[in-house]
């Protein structure tokens, strides 16, 4: 069994949210959500510093017949970036036409996300802004650091990464310093995330629509 389980993914966010607070400077910063599993948890976080909750869109860019396998990643943005890990190109060594109708498959999903979690809304601007960053869980890694590497692009201030579990192996390879990452919970054979929650059902549209919604409203 895990040392640590949490009741569900509002439970994770309510105690990241306890090591945030409060946060340090007068201004809060900006809590963005990594749907749809990472949004409950920034919804507790974002409620608890006041602060306002958004998502950011990142879509894995899968490899040639084995999609689960991330060759890097697309994050939403003007323009959109893209990252590629080069150690899996030159493993997999997809054409330069796949990647390019890879990538272009993947900005369509987001726009099609966007369309229906934001109702088309346009990202949230982050240049000269904290940011907190927030996921349900870190396994490879891969999606957080296109997100945090993004952000940094998009000219964030400072990133924070706020998740309740994570190999600290992984989180040791992220593009942040040490005091930037908050992760309660650091096992280093994780396995499978729902492991470390009780309730980890899969996490709907609907629910990712209704709490956007409640945050803008309370803010």
């Amino acid at each position: 069994m895990p040392m640590l389980q949490y009741l569900d993914r509002r439970d994770a966010g309510r105690r990241l949210a306890a090591l945030l607070s409060p946060w340090p400077k007068p201004t809060p910063p900006l809590v963005l959500g990594l749907p749809r599993g990472g949004v409950p948890v920034a919804f507790e976080i974002a409620r608890a510093l006041k602060a306002p909750l958004d998502i950011l869109l990142v879509r894995k860019l899968g490899a040639p017949h084995n999609p689960e396998l991330g060759l890097g990643a697309v994050v939403e943005g003007d323009p959109p970036q893209r990252f590629l890990n080069p150690e899996l190109m030159a493993l997999v060594q997809p054409s330069d036409d796949y990647i390019e109708a890879e990538v272009a498959r993947q900005l369509a999903r987001i726009e099609e996300q966007r369309q229906r979690l934001r109702g088309g809304r346009p990202p949230p601007a982050v240049a000269g802004r904290e940011v907190v960053l927030v996921d349900d869980g870190i396994a490879t890694g891969g999606t957080v650091r296109a997100g945090l590497q993004a952000l940094a692009g998009m000219g964030a201030a400072r990133t924070v990464l706020a998740v309740p579990v994570g190999p600290p192996q992984t989180l040791a390879q992220l593009p942040l310093p040490e005091g930037d990452v908050v992760c309660p919970l650091q096992p280093y054979d994780l396995g499978a995330v729902g492991r470390f929650y009780l309730d980890f059902d899969q996490t709907e549209d609907e629910e990712v629509v209704r709490l956007l919604d409640e945050a803008a409203h309370a803010g």
